[in-house]
């Protein structure tokens, strides 16, 4: 109950400067869903496109394993700032989910599309002066990838996103088991990275090695998140936290090594879910991944705030009617 209570006065703190409208987005499997926060009394802001991570996660940094509302906090934090910001549900996910979707169809260039797609209906809004993009995790990448040689997007932000494949990184995540299981799941990767069809998969491995995976698997690891930032030409920040356990720091510093023009802060006491961590320990980060009430890592907001100030046009004020 108390915690209950202290998330509804954060988002009625924040909802008193900006005002949330839910934007649609026609596609040929159905309608995809997301929230515009507008701050109040603004014609014209720089607009940022929050992208969500991996898997099941919403438009606020939520899935049914976990509630942090990472992604809700970032936008109230932009509008705080007169910065406008654009939040969606991937296909399949939360009020995207009457999209169809084929799990064994779907590809990364799917939710670049999307990604595309909502650029080019917000850029059709005169209320903004500038789209940038902002990737979380996964979205670092799919973001990225929808930012390349397109004229539409003036900056972007990879938030905790990877620099390497993700065989290599996956690979890395199971170097601490058995030299045994080790040699099984490094083959399947190496496998799915080949294109070749991975059969009689064990149970436990399905989050990873499931059929119906198993494409958007192979397809994934084609991407090299280093090589791909190096296309971009536009004012870039690369942000990532000390005590995040699902992507390293070296991955931050692997995108900064090849985008050496690109801006990159790493977060000191912060984990995957932009929350205030001291510890790599996984066990000891489980209450933080799912506690709605912790704040953003102040120091990572400030660091987007003042990329936008610097590298932006800030926002124009409604203009108060002149006295007679």
């Amino acid at each position: 109950m108390k915690n209950s209570l202290a998330l509804l006065f954060f988002f009625f703190y924040f909802s008193s400067f900006s005002q949330e409208q839910t934007l649609t987005q026609k596609t040929e499997k159905g309608e995809l869903e997301g929230s515009l926060l507008m701050p109040k009394g603004l014609v014209k802001a720089p607009l940022v496109i929050i992208v969500a991570g991996s898997g099941p996660t919403d438009r606020n940094g939520n899935s049914d394993a976990m509630e942090n509302f990472s992604l809700k906090m970032l936008a109230d934090t932009l509008a705080s700032h007169n910065i406008a910001s654009f939040r969606f549900d991937k296909r399949g996910v939360a009020q995207s989910s009457d999209v169809n979707v084929d799990e064994s169809e779907l590809r990364p260039e799917t939710y670049v599309d999307d990604i595309k797609g909502w650029v080019n209906l917000l850029y059709a809004d005169k209320r903004f002066s500038q789209i940038i993009i902002a990737g979380h995790s996964e979205g670092s990448l799919l973001g990225m990838l929808a930012a390349i040689n397109n004229p539409k997007v003036k900056g972007f932000i990879s938030i905790a996103g990877a620099g390497r494949p993700i065989d290599v990184i996956l690979k890395e995540q199971f170097s601490n088991v058995s030299p045994e299981v080790q040699t099984v799941i490094f083959d399947m990767l190496d496998k799915l990275n080949r294109g070749d069809t991975l059969e009689h998969v064990p149970v436990i491995l399905y989050p990873i090695f499931r059929p119906s995976v198993q494409p958007y698997m192979h397809a994934w690891m084609q991407y090299d998140p280093a090589q791909e930032i190096k296309k971009l030409m536009v004012p870039i920040l690369i942000t990532t936290g000390s005590t995040d356990i699902q992507v390293k720091v070296i991955d931050a510093e692997k995108l900064a090594e090849a985008q050496p023009k690109a801006q990159l802060n790493i977060i000191k006491n912060m984990n995957h879910v932009l929350k205030n961590c001291d510890t790599l320990n996984k066990e000891m980060q489980v209450d933080i991944y799912h506690n709605p009430t912790r704040p953003l890592n102040a120091e990572f907001s400030s660091v987007v705030v003042q990329f936008m100030a610097k590298n932006f046009v800030a926002a124009k004020k409604v203009s108060a009617p002149v006295k007679k």
